[in-house]
């Protein structure tokens, strides 16, 4: 199987900001109407991150239907860790707050007492759109597995804008887990 690894530099890792909270920022291509669907609308986020309705109202329900398998064409076995996610996961949560074509924020696992935060803010910059993506109130032990998803997710929707294949999520994955454990210790 041919992988391509791609470059990572320091602004493309997720950035602790306060315990418990990592932040990522991407420059996407535009316009923040075409982004704001790939993360809103279900048949489009599922090809990035989980496919599920999201009610767009503060108290809405968000659902989230993982197969990360179907992210890429690309044959990525599933490492054996992740076994328990082969056939798919899923979760829900409440929305927060909703600015449309500005900002979406929800809970991330409502039904688990670990729940936490998720928030995404979009910036038109010319034909490009600023993301901001905030994780907020994740436990210590959780910061390396977020913060390679979440890169790993992201790199997969900036992939999907541009037009790209995506390479498999579990590679880069391992990948990234391995990197963000190295920065984070």
């Amino acid at each position: 199987m041919k992988t391509l690894k791609k470059e990572r530099t320091a602004e493309h890792f997720g950035r602790i900001t306060e315990p418990g909270c990592i932040v990522f920022t991407r420059l996407l291509p535009g316009p923040v109407e075409r982004v704001w669907a790939y993360l809103t609308e279900s048949e489009k986020r599922a090809k990035w991150l989980a496919s599920g309705e999201t009610e767009l109202k503060a108290g809405g329900t968000a659902t989230f239907h993982f197969k990360h398998s179907d992210l890429s064409d690309v044959d990525d076995p599933i490492p054996e860790k992740y076994k328990d996610m082969e056939n798919g996961a899923g979760f829900s949560g409440r929305v927060l707050q909703v600015d449309p074509h500005r900002l979406l924020s929800y809970t991330w696992g409502e039904d688990s007492p670990e729940a936490s935060e998720v928030t995404f803010e979009l910036k038109q910059q010319g034909e490009n759109v600023l993301l901001t993506l905030t994780h907020r109130k994740l436990k210590k032990g959780e910061m390396v597995s977020v913060g390679s998803g979440w890169h790993t997710h992201l790199e997969i929707l900036t992939d999907r804008l541009e037009g790209k294949s995506p390479v498999g999520f579990w590679k880069t994955h391992a990948e990234l887990e391995q990197e963000y454990t190295a920065r984070m210790g």
